[in-house]
């Protein structure tokens, strides 16, 4: 016979109440129901817990296991409270994965509020570029991502959309197209030198897809990026969130024909269950983000 959590319970208390009237009363069970679950654990533990007619008192064998079962008792408790703030989201980890405007934009303010209700959740954020983020998230490296999907259409992808994020044109504030405050056609951008960069596969679907075709200078990483265009070196297309809000030689105008967006959203493998923290954080995001307007 195996010895049984609550036989364990009802020992230690008897000991910490100082006999089986009082523990009976604190376990709001009967002084016969409280003193059959100790002589079961005496039973199966093969000798006498407590000295007989001194019920309060420990035998030798009893000093031996109070202090193991006590132990055993707060490890339980331990565990208890540890596995039911997990499934509430209150423990474990949360891996994210995310283009850098969003990251640098948008999830801040996400953490900021995440952490006040989940100070014991582990928050891991990385920033990648669109498919770099996508291809983590297929590797199982991430529990959520954060950007515009590649491949929406993906059945292993569950996209939720979160906010539009419309292209516009950078440029040097003294540079003509800079004054063209309503916006920009494509067309309008051909008269100069012409920067390619990672985002600018939004134009490929567009007629603009002339602009990136003809580019004599193609910079992927964002910083370089902002200082080959301060040096004047050319133009670029830019989404409105990967544009810095910190001062700056440049300035970002809209493009208006074509007018590209680009759908920001947060996506999970659609088979894969997500932790209570991930969920939780996935929710946050929704609420947080969803049908807000980047060009605002």
């Amino acid at each position: 016979m195996d010895m049984k959590l609550q036989q364990l319970k009802h020992f230690s208390l008897v000991v910490q109440e100082g006999g089986f009237r009082a523990a009976s009363a604190k376990a709001n069970r009967s002084q016969a129901a409280l003193s059959t679950s100790v002589k079961e654990l005496e039973k199966t533990l093969g000798q006498p817990l407590f000295e007989s007619g001194h019920k309060a008192k420990l035998t030798p064998y009893g000093e031996v296991c109070l202090p193991k079962v006590d132990q055993f008792l707060r490890l339980y408790q331990a565990l208890d409270s540890d596995l039911r703030a997990a499934a509430i989201g209150q423990q474990g980890q949360v891996r994210i994965a995310c283009v850098p405007s969003v990251a640098a934009k948008l999830i801040p303010k996400v953490l900021a509020l995440f952490s006040v209700s989940y100070p014991q959740v582990e928050v891991s954020l990385v920033d990648d570029n669109a498919a770099g983020v996508e291809a983590r998230l297929l590797a199982g490296e991430v529990d959520l991502a954060l950007g515009n999907c590649l491949h929406v259409n993906d059945e292993r992808i569950d996209f939720t959309p979160l906010l539009s994020d419309q292209l516009g044109v950078v440029c040097l504030r003294d540079h003509p197209i800079a004054a063209m405050v309503d916006g920009v056609t494509w067309c309008q951008v051909t008269a100069y030198p012409f920067i390619k960069n990672g985002t600018c596969r939004l134009l490929d679907p567009t007629p603009a897809r002339v602009l990136t075709e003809s580019a004599l200078y193609t910079v992927e990483n964002i910083t370089s990026l902002f200082s080959v265009l301060s040096l004047g070196i050319g133009v670029t297309t830019l989404p409105k969130l990967a544009f810095p809000e910190a001062e700056t030689p440049l300035v970002w105008r809209p493009l208006i024909d074509p007018k590209v967006e680009r759908k920001i959203g947060i996506f999970r493998l659609h088979e894969r269950h997500i932790s209570p923290s991930a969920n939780a954080f996935f929710s946050l995001c929704c609420e947080q983000l969803q049908g807000r307007d980047s060009v605002s």
